[in-house]
């Protein structure tokens, strides 16, 4: 009995220390971003940091409640958990409020919760049953259709929001099939698809085709094993010609102007340098004054509460999406390595823990929390650098929402619970 309630209360402390060190960091962020004035009281609920003070202390409410249930109760409920969000997901077409062109949020009250921030680790703990219940290694293609739909389901709904940000997300779930057993082709298919799509959108589709035909050619004649036949490597140049094609009429026709922008901009197909610089005005100036931000931080950066920038809100939504703005000009490089390095360490532990897991139901939701938190925490701040276009996806335990740190404590937890299951030391 004593054994069993040490057990109990056998947490990994690594990562919840972790956890916490963001939670703070990104607090105070969220002040400096949101603050108006002087700061009388951290619990002024007129301002953002206020709300946000008060989705934090409910956030450690709901961290008991996830660590009081049992580690299996996660497993027995998994396909109803990802019911349940599926239909939180549907009835917003029915009942959901339009915030800022998506229809992600359902009010109550003065509230908004975005069911899209709940069903990340409600599809992780899904995708997590199913290849654990079939002890499946997704080499068959049966499989792999089934975990596909698994994911394309609330994917797609929240695509129909128009949510492309949270959409994006569900790509983290490829890292866990990869760790599974999925083949490297799919793999290598998925990264020739993302060269194609640039070298179309650039160089065009016959520049596009040239190079294909090069890289068929060069494989043709120096592979020497199971060489394919000449109207095979036809066919794969004539698939990649119509997908170069597809892409164009796709970049044309299927996004909005603005969507179309982000994309010009950032692989300059603007030949004119001018018209360049000016839609990049235009279009990112949230971007521009991202960049400007983090660049006047320097090394020390300029101080808690003492960014010129951040507190004369020059840059939209810094306290949600751009929030690692502030920390680069109120901490510098130096605090912002600091939130790099936590980030990483929080997810090579993940990652640690998962690989030790004894069941295959806790190791698959394991790499499923990390893999969410990569996508999350690497398209975030290459955003804000501008390393990648535009995305509006909030950056883990930082930026300003109590669906976000809600739904990112969850999925977290629930592994930090799964972990307590088994006896384990570093």
């Amino acid at each position: 009995m004593l054994r069993e309630n040490q057990r109990r209360f056998k947490f990994d402390w690594i990562t919840i220390i972790l956890f916490l060190l963001l939670i703070g960091f990104g607090y105070l962020n969220i002040l400096s971003a949101s603050h108006v004035g002087d700061v009388t009281s951290y619990f002024d609920t007129s301002q953002l940091y206020g709300k946000q003070l008060i989705f934090i202390g409910l956030t450690l409410i709901l961290i008991i409640l996830i660590l009081s249930f049992e580690a299996k109760f996660y497993e027995r409920f998994a396909s109803i958990i990802y019911i349940v969000a599926i239909l939180a997901l549907l009835g917003l077409f029915l009942f959901g409020k339009d915030v800022n062109g998506a229809r992600s949020w359902y009010g109550i009250g003065s509230m908004t919760i975005q069911p899209s921030e709940f069903a990340k680790f409600a599809t992780a703990l899904a995708v997590a049953k199913y290849i654990s219940d079939l002890q499946t290694n997704m080499q068959t293609l049966k499989d792999q259709i089934r975990v596909a739909a698994i994911i394309f389901i609330p994917a797609l709904l929240i695509l129909l929001q128009n949510d492309a940000g949270s959409t994006m997300v569900y790509l983290a779930f490829f890292f866990v099939f990869y760790r599974e057993g999925l083949q490297q082709i799919y793999l290598i298919v998925a990264l020739s698809l993302i060269v194609l799509a640039v070298l179309s959108l650039k160089y065009g589709i016959a520049i596009t085709a040239i190079v294909v035909t090069l890289v068929l050619a060069i494989r043709y004649f120096f592979r020497k094993k199971k060489r394919a036949s000449i109207p095979q490597y036809i066919l794969v140049l004539l698939l990649a010609v119509s997908f170069s094609y597809g892409v164009k009429l796709f970049y044309q026709h299927g996004l909005k102007t603005h969507q179309q922008n982000r994309i010009t901009i950032f692989l300059r197909l603007e030949k004119d340098p001018v018209k360049l610089e000016q839609m990049r005005k235009r279009e990112a100036y949230n971007l521009i004054q991202s960049e400007q931000a983090i660049s006047s931080g320097g090394l020390t950066g300029k101080g808690f509460l003492q960014g010129t920038r951040t507190t004369g809100k020059f840059v939209p939504e810094q306290e949600t999406d751009y929030i690692f703005s502030t920390v680069g000009e109120e901490w510098g490089f130096l605090g912002s390595s600091t939130v790099i390095i936590l980030f990483v360490l929080l997810i090579i532990r993940i990652l640690y823990l998962a690989e030790a897991q004894k069941s295959q139901f806790s190791r698959v939701y394991g790499y499923g929390v990390a893999s969410i938190l990569f996508i999350h925490f690497t398209v975030n701040i290459g955003m804000v650098m501008g390393l990648i276009p535009t995305v509006g996806i909030p950056l883990p335990f930082f930026s300003y929402g109590g669906s976000g740190l809600w739904g990112f404590t969850i999925l977290l937890f629930i592994f930090i619970k799964l972990d307590s299951n088994k006896i384990n030391e570093w």
